[in-house]
């Protein structure tokens, strides 16, 4: 259920979702209804206009809604995990205030519907690590998973104070192969694929048995665009969905490689991001998701790898 006329601003469109994220939304809507904001130009959307933007420059933000006509806001930009936690205090101003300046335009009137990604961030050590449920406990340890913990929050209570519709899912670590990753603690499963490819290779910053949900980028689009076409009164949660994806292993994922490269081999050198990953659920329980709006996923492990290795091939 959707508007073609609509207008989108995609904020954040030249890293890993939004590029993915913009072409997707271009075939639906058509590219010149489909605006690419970023702080650099975005080679890859050269057919979708563009508009350089600093999302906490919220006079600027505005000016781009007003000249576009803007109806729905996809905001992506954000610090993530790894990138978070060496430049803590930045990470918090960039995905806090810049989802203020969103969330207010929207209580404004300027625009009608706002989607917001948050992450498995938000759990923490002392969360249920198997099938995480939807409601649970949630004491994040990086200034990531704080700041969209937070944001889960603030999203909620605009809806409900304000009527805001905003729409979020929590992404466990994104798989694709069109872009490169974005700073965080699930890229070895990116960075493995490219390895593998021309070096025959990879060292790992996990340990073999370090379990974490994962998904293909391309369900992660569909489920993005799915929850912002479902009907109002079928998206229920107005925090943030849980999304489940599949949960593997860096010696799973290896080993799913060898089956198509054979003489691929993998070494492990875990550094500061294997305490981030101890501290993520192992598998995700998406329930709610399925019941509220129909989410059903696509890809397993097998299926996923090669996919990745076809395509980056």
């Amino acid at each position: 259920m959707y508007n073609k006329e609509d207008k989108i601003l995609i904020i954040g469109a030249g890293g890993q979702i939004g590029i993915e994220l913009a072409q997707e939304l271009s075939l639906l809507y058509g590219s010149s209804n489909v605006i690419a904001a970023d702080l650099n130009p975005i080679p890859a959307l050269d057919v979708n206009p563009f508009e350089k933007l600093d999302v906490l420059d919220k006079d600027a933000l505005l000016n781009i809604v007003k000249k576009h006509g803007i109806s729905q806001v996809y905001l992506l930009a954000a610090l993530l995990s790894a990138t978070g936690e060496q430049n803590p205090m930045f990470a918090w101003k960039l995905n806090m205030e810049g989802l203020f300046n969103v969330l207010d335009l929207a209580k404004e009137k300027h625009i009608s519907k706002v989607y917001w990604p948050s992450s498995i961030a938000v759990f923490g050590p002392t969360t249920p690590g198997i099938n995480t449920p939807q409601y649970t406990i949630m004491e994040p340890s990086t200034i990531y998973g704080i700041s969209k913990q937070a944001g889960e929050r603030w999203c909620e209570w605009y809806y409900h104070k304000f009527g805001v519709d905003v729409r979020s899912l929590r992404y466990p670590g994104l798989i694709g192969w069109k872009s490169a990753p974005g700073g965080g603690t699930t890229d070895y499963a990116v960075h493995i694929f490219h390895q593998a490819l021309k070096n025959k290779t990879y060292e790992c910053f996990l340990t073999e048995n370090t379990a974490l949900p994962m998904m293909h980028m391309e369900d992660a689009i569909r489920a993005t665009i799915e929850i912002m076409h479902a009907p109002s009164e079928h998206v229920k949660i107005r925090s943030s969905y849980n999304l489940a994806g599949i949960s593997f292993t860096p010696k799973q994922i290896a080993t799913e490689i060898k089956k198509h490269i054979p003489d691929f081999t993998i070494s492990y050198n875990p550094d500061f991001r294997q305490a981030i990953a101890d501290s993520w659920p192992k598998s995700i329980n998406e329930d709610k998701t399925k019941e509220d709006w129909g989410w059903l996923s696509k890809y397993e492990l097998s299926s996923l790898v090669e996919n990745m290795l076809t395509n980056l091939a």
